[in-house]
């Protein structure tokens, strides 16, 4: 395989990453979901599998010891692909109204795109939203200045992340290649994984993102000791995961895809 000579495509994750600081519209429509069927789940729980499927995510959910025992509690039963069909009803309207609420383009997401764009590189955008979440993510984006050349959502693959098909649907479409002429940019656990499952290059952004999860009224609030505390303990997370770099920003994107050591073998 060809080694390239840049960094020709970057692609950015939606909820905490481009728009809806603290990725707080799927967390919050995950609570009410499960709460229509008299489950109390907590935001750790909702933020867990963040960046999969919707779908997936509940079931990921549902199979942690505490979901589930909330849930048999509850229903004096074990959970079912049923209830997960369930569920998902549930949820589609709240994420829809809830991606409407929340997805505003994030500071710094405008300024990024231009630098990227101005040394040639291609801008792609991957979500685990369906498609009609996605739909409104992209429209409200648009509005906002933020188009990516290609946008995807997990229901246009045979799997959402970490499976790294919607990677390889936006280097096909965008028509770029080999992986490690490729970043994938995300805030959650399963984006970096995502992005190394395609062989890429795998960045974290921290201070917007899920695993932080605040909004910014509450980000800007924290005393400088706490915002440093959650930021070490999010890069710690994002690295454990195998992320070649962390930002706490996208402002600090351009500066750290012009880093990378092109020539690595991934």
């Amino acid at each position: 395989m060809p080694t390239p000579e840049r960094i020709s495509l970057a692609i950015f994750d939606w909820g905490g990453t481009t728009v809806d600081f603290g990725c707080l519209a799927p967390a919050g429509a995950f609570v009410a979901a499960f709460a229509e069927r008299g489950v109390a789940v907590t935001m750790a729980e909702v933020r867990g599998p963040m960046g999969l499927h919707k779908k997936d995510h509940m079931r990921e959910m549902l199979r942690t010891a505490q979901v589930g025992d909330k849930w048999r509690a509850k229903h004096g039963r074990d959970w079912s692909e049923a209830d997960i069909d369930d569920l998902y009803r549930l949820v589609t309207p709240m994420q829809v109204a809830a991606a409407a609420k929340y997805g505003i383009v994030l500071p710094g997401v405008n300024e990024c795109m231009s630098t990227l764009r101005s040394r040639g590189l291609k801008i792609g955008a991957s979500t685990g939203y369906f498609q009609e979440a996605a739909d409104v993510t992209y429209n409200l984006a648009k509005e906002g200045g933020y188009v990516p050349d290609y946008s995807i959502c997990a229901d246009e693959v045979p799997a959402g992340r970490p499976a790294p098909w919607m990677i390889f649907r936006v280097m096909e479409k965008l028509g770029v290649y080999p992986p490690s002429a490729v970043v994938k940019v995300g805030d959650t656990v399963v984006d970096i994984i995502d992005g190394l499952n395609a062989g890429c290059w795998s960045v974290g952004i921290i201070d917007t993102g899920n695993e932080i999860g605040l909004s910014e009224a509450e980000f800007t609030a924290l005393p400088t000791a706490e915002r440093d505390a959650r930021r070490t303990a999010a890069r710690t997370r994002l690295l454990a995961a195998g992320a070649h770099a962390v930002a706490n920003t996208i402002a600090e994107i351009p500066a750290i895809i012009a880093s990378l050591p092109i020539g690595t073998k991934l």
